[in-house]
């Protein structure tokens, strides 16, 4: 599975956060945590299709990258999940050190969605097939987003 889409503006990528979080609801119990990794150069829109996507889970409150806290949770009102993790990898300086904020725990619960800023950091560490979410600028405002199953 790959899907790429082009968005033209901060909003369009937010909107797609909100329709790919409102897809996620949908679907099935797995027995592990719903992950995705977004991947991306820094201000390439990581953080906004995170917004939007937190407001696909009905989530009100306003998404910032935690990037000095690294991990930060959010409460969902949904009968398929709890809780949803926000984790910024950006600081860390090897993947194991996000094994000590019990990240491995916090993935193994069904009824989390947890979504990685900068993904590739930890990427040994990332259960197979978590989606993978590669984030390139266009221009200014548009940017060419990547859907992928991790495979490896």
């Amino acid at each position: 599975m790959k899907k790429q889409y082009l968005t033209v503006s901060p909003s369009q990528t937010k909107k797609l956060g909100e329709t790919l979080a409102r897809e996620i609801l949908k679907t099935k119990p797995k027995k592990i945590a719903q992950i995705l990794g977004l991947e991306g150069d820094l201000g390439g829109g990581k953080t906004t299709f995170l917004q939007g996507f937190a407001r696909g889970l009905g989530i009100k409150q306003k998404i910032l990258s935690p990037t000095f806290v690294i991990m930060k949770r959010f409460k969902v009102e949904s009968l398929r999940f709890e809780g949803f993790y926000h984790v910024d990898c950006y600081r860390l300086k090897k993947p194991k050190e996000i094994l000590d904020l019990g990240f491995k725990e916090i993935i193994s619960n069904p009824q989390n969605i947890v979504v990685v800023e900068w993904a590739d950091k930890i990427k040994k560490i990332l259960p197979k097939n978590s989606l993978i979410l590669k984030f390139k600028f266009v221009n200014k405002n548009s940017r060419k987003i990547w859907l992928m199953k991790r495979r490896s």
